[in-house]
């Protein structure tokens, strides 16, 4: 479910989950916890680049919006909201820490899942384009690495990428547009 957008029954269910939560129901709550960890360490951990400080964003996040479900609104999607809650937690960590630490993109490195498993040969070769990938990535402004990792690395629509970094739509099509355009540009030079 991770990455895609939720399909009506999910969406159902999510909704039933929020608005028990929102009545009291810890149970509830739990279960949007465990439906959500996951990609709310994954956002906390593209924009803080420690496991560490991007599991304490996560919980903290975790912790902050059970507070504010008074202030959700009904019927929006919860997702969207949560993450939002997550990057800023993250942000607010990784300002506290005054780290600028390169970005690790740990999603990157993850084989695809169901896929068959490749020659050596090409294991080899894709594993060296991911580490040159990686590094083109890591050399962009921390705004344009960070919506690449959102866009592309996590799968997140522009709406989510939007709430994840505290921008509007547009802003996240502008920005990866330049950031992919830079790519672009220094995987040609990197060629000849």
């Amino acid at each position: 479910m991770e990455g895609r957008p939720l399909e009506s029954a999910d969406a159902a269910w999510e909704s039933a989950l929020v608005e028990r939560a929102r009545r009291g129901d810890l149970r509830a709550y739990e279960d949007l916890v465990e439906e959500y960890q996951t990609i709310a360490f994954r956002t906390a951990y593209l924009i803080t680049g420690s496991a560490a400080d991007a599991e304490e964003a996560a919980q903290d996040a975790f912790v902050r919006a059970h507070a504010a479900l008074g202030r959700f609104r009904p019927g929006a999607p919860f997702r969207p909201w949560l993450l939002t809650i997550v990057a800023n937690e993250a942000r607010n960590r990784r300002r506290s820490a005054r780290r600028r630490a390169e970005l690790v993109l740990r999603a990157a490195e993850a084989p695809p899942t169901g896929a068959a498993a490749p020659a050596p040969e090409a294991a080899l070769l894709q594993s060296e384009e991911r580490r040159e990938l990686l590094a083109l990535v890591n050399g962009l402004s921390d705004d344009e690495r960070l919506v690449i990792g959102c866009r592309y690395f996590l799968g997140f629509s522009e709406l989510e990428t939007a709430a994840v970094i505290g921008r509007r739509p547009g802003t996240v099509k502008s920005r990866s547009a330049r950031a992919l355009a830079r790519l672009s540009e220094r995987m040609g030079g990197s060629d000849g």
